[in-house]
């Protein structure tokens, strides 16, 4: 099952030449499919959002109840764990909103973004599946969001490379 063109128009609907600054390209069929358009964003909003409420926590602006954050969240090392995700979020976040807007605006660079997104996503999702499991922390709360974010992009994964062809 690849639900990467899932919804999308047909690849003849997306053939069409483009002039992209001085040079002009083909593009080719692989119209974003809805379902990676809305799981990219929902994704990417998300994670915006939630840096900028961690934020403003951090320097006291929003105060978030003791039993919302993760464990030991008053240990000046798990937070600096925390922040530590930060460069690496936004990198997907930007990337995944990047590939969305050029997908609109049917530049192929679209592709190569969300290959990107989808991967660092995972990554993500990974190291801090991988950090609760190793602390033996299973509070469903912050273990299943960052376990979607390692498997949800693998329904994407295979039909992100073959677009790259």
């Amino acid at each position: 099952m690849t639900v990467w063109g899932e919804n999308a128009p047909h690849p003849k609907e997306c053939d069409q030449r483009r002039d992209w600054g001085r040079a002009v390209v083909e593009v080719q069929a692989a119209c974003m499919s809805k379902s990676l358009r809305r799981a990219l964003s929902v994704t990417d909003i998300l994670f915006l959002a939630y840096w900028a409420a961690s934020a403003l926590h951090l320097v006291g602006l929003l105060p978030i109840p003791a039993d919302w954050l993760y464990a030991d969240a008053n240990d000046a090392r798990v937070v600096a764990w925390n922040w530590s995700f930060f460069p690496l979020d936004l990198a997907f976040s930007v990337t995944g909103l990047a590939a969305i807007r050029y997908a609109r605006h049917e530049n192929p660079l679209w592709k190569p973004l969300a290959l990107v997104s989808l991967v660092l996503t995972m990554v993500a999702g990974g190291m801090a599946v991988g950090y609760w499991t190793l602390r033996g922390e299973f509070d469903p709360f912050w273990f299943l969001p960052n376990l979607a974010l390692l498997i949800w992009p693998l329904f994407f994964l295979r039909g992100a490379i073959a677009r790259l062809r």
